[in-house]
């Protein structure tokens, strides 16, 4: 069965985004989001060929709440910050957060979430894959933002993937 889907859970997120491309539900839809969904993963194959594992689903859908939870915050703050603080008192910053997390799978996940969180982009990383450069729209004490990043974000990933 994996010989036939390298990559289940990318089968599925193939069917699911061509259904959303397509915006209209109809069988032959479904059908060719099938095929993508069977014929994409075995071409990426020879190029993805150890995939790491989700050690726990709940704790992934934990992760994502925090994530949704501090997309939310985050907004909220950065309004505050474009709205009231005057230029003069902005710090933004370049911080280079050194990582534990070792697979791509989850350097990725730990860079989308530092680029979805508004306020921070995550911009580079690091030739050997041990650090990642973020910029900061304001970042009074930059140890504290790799301190909370590593702490809220890294160390739950930690877990989550093998």
């Amino acid at each position: 069965m994996s010989r036939l889907f390298p990559h289940p859970i990318l089968s599925a997120l193939l069917v699911v985004t061509w259904l959303l491309l397509v915006n209209d539900f109809r069988w032959g839809s479904l059908v060719f989001g099938m095929i993508l969904g069977l014929v994409i993963p075995l071409f990426i194959k020879p190029y993805w060929p150890y995939r790491s594992t989700l050690k726990s689903l709940p704790k992934y859908a934990s992760y994502m709440l925090l994530v949704f939870w501090d997309i939310i915050v985050a907004n909220i703050q950065v309004a505050r910050i474009v709205l009231f603080k005057p230029n003069s008192q902005l710090k933004p910053a370049w911080i280079v957060i050194p990582l534990d997390i070792r697979t791509p799978e989850a350097i990725t996940v730990l860079a989308g979430t530092i680029t979805l969180t508004p306020g921070t982009v995550s911009c580079d990383l690091s030739e050997c894959g041990h650090a990642l450069l973020v910029h900061c729209l304001h970042a009074p004490d930059p140890a504290a933002v790799v301190a909370d990043i590593k702490t809220r974000y890294e160390s739950r990933l930690k877990e989550i993937f093998a």
